[in-house]
């Protein structure tokens, strides 16, 4: 049975995840989540490469065999993916926000991208746009706040609404813009809450599908053959802090130093 590997900062990753398991139900899935260094977004440059140097070294030594890995966190993907294929020859797919959809539905020539400050002053995105998004206007927005908003729903299943509405307020997204793409994979979890606290006409959108489809371009065929049998198996969560009050078993791990 092949095994597909999760990476992000925190649970953020579990909206892609939720995406590349209808396609593969019945593959082995451990979900590794740096919340130790939560969010990545904050992090600097150097710090995140070294941790997530670190974090592929310790999944190499204890979780194989591993035939494919998913960076499922913008911030992680935008700096390091290229870094990280360089030092495995695991498989390794990352997240790419969703500049180019958002370019080529939108009416009004003025779409949004919502991300982590680290994602949005990082020098990937500005090509991204410049190749995929000429001639549209494109806003940035930076949240950190929505990360732990996210991060309190999935474990707790609750949101703090007044916490939401101020922080999209404080956001001054433009009326303007027909799509805001969510470039945080932690962003989604909260895309009804977001939604409504906009209260625009304005459509969401996030790479989690693409990322999916990514992924059955990549794995090899046998796993494709077996997506008829649709046996979904339960997720291996593990972390590099303790998580208390959550019914969900996850497994603490140190990573390895380099």
């Amino acid at each position: 049975m092949q095994h597909i590997v999760i990476f992000d900062s925190g649970i953020g990753g579990t909206s892609v995840l939720a995406h590349i398991q209808k396609a593969f139900p019945n593959a082995n899935y451990s979900y590794l989540m740096d919340n130790l260094y939560l969010p990545y977004g904050e992090l600097e440059s150097k710090v995140l490469q070294q941790r997530l140097l670190q974090k592929l070294k310790t999944v190499e030594e204890s979780f194989e065999p591993i035939d494919l890995i998913v960076v499922a966190c913008n911030t992680a993907s935008t700096q390091s993916l290229c870094l990280l294929r360089s030092h495995t020859d695991i498989p390794i797919v990352g997240v790419v926000p969703a500049i180019k959809p958002a370019a080529s539905k939108t009416k009004t020539k003025k779409i949004g991208l919502l991300a982590t400050p680290a994602t949005t002053n990082n020098k990937y995105i500005q090509n991204l746009i410049k190749d995929h998004a000429n001639g549209i206007e494109v806003h940035l927005y930076a949240s950190v706040n929505l990360v732990t908003l996210a991060e309190h729903k999935f474990w707790r299943g609750e949101v703090n609404q007044f916490a939401l509405k101020e922080e999209v307020e404080n956001l001054n997204i433009s009326k303007e813009i027909d799509y805001l793409v969510l470039g945080c994979t932690h962003f989604p979890i909260l895309s009804s809450e977001i939604h409504k606290a906009l209260d625009m006409d304005i459509e969401l959108i996030d790479s989690g599908n693409a990322i999916a489809n990514r992924v059955i371009d990549v794995l090899p065929q046998n796993i494709k053959d077996q997506k008829s049998q649709q046996i979904k198996r339960p997720v291996r969560f593990y972390a590099t802090a303790p998580i208390k009050n959550t019914k969900q078993r996850v497994e603490v791990i140190k990573l390895i130093d380099l």
